[in-house]
């Protein structure tokens, strides 16, 4: 019973009836930020790693993305979907195999920092390359094929369903169409994808030198 609230504003990301989105008008709280997003939230504020473009940021652990403006104001947030396979690293040559060629294991979404650009994809659908030469796309749900009920898992409120790609990230529509297309489109923008099986510090090795405020003796 606790899930229809968070279920109605869910909706509106996907393009509900007006009624529906006129129920969902109230502000949302603020989806809270897992400690390794933070890190690299502050990181990429500190030291300006963005280079002027717009960011994203992709949680894994927490099957969720962060969207920031080039001014690293936080502008939307919303769950995704990734790569069945848990894993940080892309196989050689995936990008170019066919779905039905792609194995299980090789079903991953490669955690790192990738500029990210607008192209075509298979069917001339225009996506956002996060990855191109392995294939990494960010867009929105697939028609697909429907018992992967890949609409049911992004609305779910738990995150063990959120793995079902064969390595894209799926986002919401609202998320794609009012956020990341117009702050990207024209210029691209930077993609960052937070490990879940290698350390932070791995994938992001800037962060070894990241300071920190000293701890209060009384916590």
């Amino acid at each position: 019973m606790h899930k229809f609230p968070w279920a109605l504003a869910m909706l509106a990301l996907f393009g509900a009836s007006p009624a529906l989105a006129a129920a969902s008008e109230k502000p949302a709280p603020e989806t809270p930020r897992s400690p390794d997003a933070r890190r690299v939230i502050d990181w990429i504020a500190a030291t300006s790693d963005n280079h002027g473009l717009p960011y994203a940021i992709v949680d894994k652990q927490a099957a969720h993305v962060f969207l920031f403006d080039a001014k690293g104001k936080a502008l939307a947030d919303a769950p995704v979907l990734i790569g069945i396979a848990p894993g940080d690293d892309a196989t050689p040559g995936v990008g170019k195999k066919s779905l039905a060629e792609i194995g299980p294991a090789e079903k991953t979404t490669p955690a790192g920092r990738f500029l990210a650009k607008f192209g075509l994809a298979a069917g001339k659908q225009r996506v956002l390359w996060v990855d191109y030469a392995t294939s990494v796309a960010m867009h929105t749900i697939p028609k697909g094929n429907p018992k992967e009920k890949r609409r049911e898992r992004m609305l779910s409120p738990t995150i063990e369903d959120n793995r079902i790609t064969f390595g894209c990230i799926n986002v919401p529509i609202a998320f794609y169409n009012r956020g990341l297309r117009p702050q990207f489109l024209k210029k691209g923008g930077y993609v960052y994808v937070l490990p879940d099986t290698k350390s932070l510090e791995a994938v992001f090795p800037p962060l070894h030198v990241q300071s920190y405020p000293k701890a209060d003796a009384s916590s």
